[in-house]
């Protein structure tokens, strides 16, 4: 068990009722998890790989021809005073690096054609060669670490970012794919290509006569530019992209607007200051919006970003109920992907540890008959996510609110089901929810009612099993609830309580006033 966990409910996260750190680090969880299971989240390099495809900028007749020089000659071919020999050697050379399997960067780089590919891109009298050695640079640049290392280390940044300013559109276009693969390699090129000013070159490129293509490519540039940790890219530079990303948020192109959203997402992965920034951008409307477009590779980005948004302020979360959030998320915890499931839970768990008011807001939406389904029947990474929800509802909501839960939505049996688990993280979440349920049941006069229940859905029997647990706080909670609510009466005082026939149906609790028609209350 770790520190945050033995503080849970200590500190203090919207109304009081999570701890801060605890929930920033499951929402990282979160995260890394559903980018670990799917394939369909955003490359973070591409490689040009086919003459004839539709991303690439430049359109050959021929289609990518075998190359016939060995590597020897076309370095020496590269490295010759003769134009047309200098041209078919880098030629040759970007088709060998973009054999669609296997390409030769390592021994590429090893004959030193990275240094002849940055003399040839200042080359400003040969567009063609300039392409050329830009390509094979994108490619060289798409691989590991250490290759797209070898591409900066020999300033390759500066001159990308001059190239953006080119009066040939495909040079420019490959300019920018291979400043996307540098800044995609992780913080630090990242932030290389970011103090090279190539915000300043992007912006101007984007405007209504953009070729779909270029406008592509830009986007997911401007996505790498926003992504990755430790450090965050330089917030006062991040945030000059975003009128402009919200603003593709009304593109009708699907890849422009996954990759808009996935900067977004990553923006707002990050405190409240980041989130308000990308609020004050008009995006939350918009990103709302996607909730419902029939396109997993949008959805699951823009549901990312509602989610992030929503572990902010109790503002910030009320801009997206304003916004009709909850509606389409109840939609997403019926959608036919997991993940997204999973993720909509998560986001209604945020938002129901808001304040009373946002969990009745996810009351009248009917969420939590969505939230039963998960339980009943989800995925188990949506059940967790499904858990916390309920379990939130339980530190943050009125009583009225929380009786809603067993009484109206039956949540309460599918919510102990979960107790048997195998998950102690979830058992726990589980366990708190019931110590809550309890503490209410007690200042209600209900608690005889409650254990009832809980004895009646097989609760006791799981509690008492949970006392066996190899985990130690999940054993010692089980004890305090069974020890606190269940070894208090005799035999005497249980028959007193087992439930009476009325009129052909059982009646918990027929000595104490009934129960309003429709179920039970505390």
């Amino acid at each position: 068990m770790n520190k945050t966990d033995a503080n849970t409910r200590q500190g203090s996260y919207k109304s009081n009722t999570i701890n801060t750190q605890d929930s920033r680090m499951r929402r990282h969880e979160v995260t890394i998890e559903l980018r670990k299971s799917k394939k369909e989240d955003q490359m973070f390099k591409r490689r040009n790989i086919n003459d004839e495809d539709l991303t690439s900028p430049l359109k050959e007749l021929n289609g990518q021809s075998p190359v016939q020089l060995s590597v020897d000659e076309i370095v020496a071919a590269m490295n010759s005073e003769d134009q047309e020999r200098q041209f078919m050697g880098m030629q040759s050379a970007r088709k060998m690096l973009s054999r669609e399997r296997n390409p030769p960067i390592d021994l590429m780089i090893g004959h030193g054609i990275v240094p002849i590919c940055i003399r040839f891109l200042q080359n400003t009298s040969n567009t063609m060669l300039q392409f050329e050695a830009a390509w094979a640079l994108t490619n060289i640049a798409s691989g590991t670490s250490d290759q797209t290392r070898c591409v900066i280390e020999h300033n390759a940044v500066p001159h990308f970012v001059a190239l953006l300013q080119s009066n040939s559109i495909n040079l420019a276009e490959q300019a920018v794919w291979a400043l996307g693969n540098i800044a995609g390699d992780g913080a630090a090129a990242r932030d290389i290509v970011i103090q090279h000013n190539v915000i300043d070159g992007i912006l101007p490129l984007i405007n209504n006569e953009t070729p779909l293509s270029f406008l592509r490519n830009i986007v997911w540039l401007m996505s790498n530019l926003c992504r990755n940790k430790n450090p965050s890219p330089p917030f006062e530079q991040v945030t000059r992209l975003l009128p402009v990303l919200s603003q593709l948020l009304l593109s009708q192109d699907i890849q422009v607007l996954a990759d808009a959203c996935w900067a977004l997402s990553y923006v707002t992965d990050d405190d409240n200051h980041k989130i308000q920034a990308v609020v004050d951008s008009d995006a939350v409307p918009r990103l709302v919006k996607l909730l419902q477009m029939d396109e997993p590779s949008i959805i699951v980005p823009a549901l990312r970003s509602v989610g992030n948004i929503v572990t902010g302020t109790d503002v910030q979360t009320d801009v997206v109920i304003a916004a009709g959030g909850l509606p389409r998320l109840g939609l997403l915890l019926q959608h036919n992907k997991s993940n997204i499931v999973k993720e909509a839970a998560w986001t209604v768990s945020n938002i129901t540890a808001g304040n009373q008011k946002q969990i009745q807001a996810v009351i009248e939406a009917g969420i939590f008959q969505q939230l039963r389904n998960v339980l009943e029947k989800g995925d188990f990474k949506a059940q967790k996510e499904a858990a916390w929800a309920v379990t939130n509802t339980t530190t943050s909501g009125t009583p009225e609110q929380i009786v809603d839960l067993i009484e109206k939505f039956k949540i309460l049996k599918p919510f102990i089901d979960l107790l048997d688990a195998k998950d102690p993280r979830t058992i726990k979440v589980v366990q708190t929810g019931l110590s809550n349920l309890f503490a209410l049941a007690e200042k209600l006069g209900g608690t005889e009612n409650l254990c009832l229940m809980v004895e009646e859905m097989g609760g006791l029997d799981k509690l008492e099993t949970l006392q066996q647990h190899e985990n130690e706080e999940v054993y010692k909670k089980a004890y305090a609830i069974i020890d606190t609510y269940f070894s208090n009466g005799d035999d005497e005082a249980e028959q007193e309580l087992a439930p009476q026939e009325v009129n052909g149906a059982l009646e918990f609790n027929a000595t104490q006033p009934k129960a309003p028609e429709g179920g039970y209350t505390f």
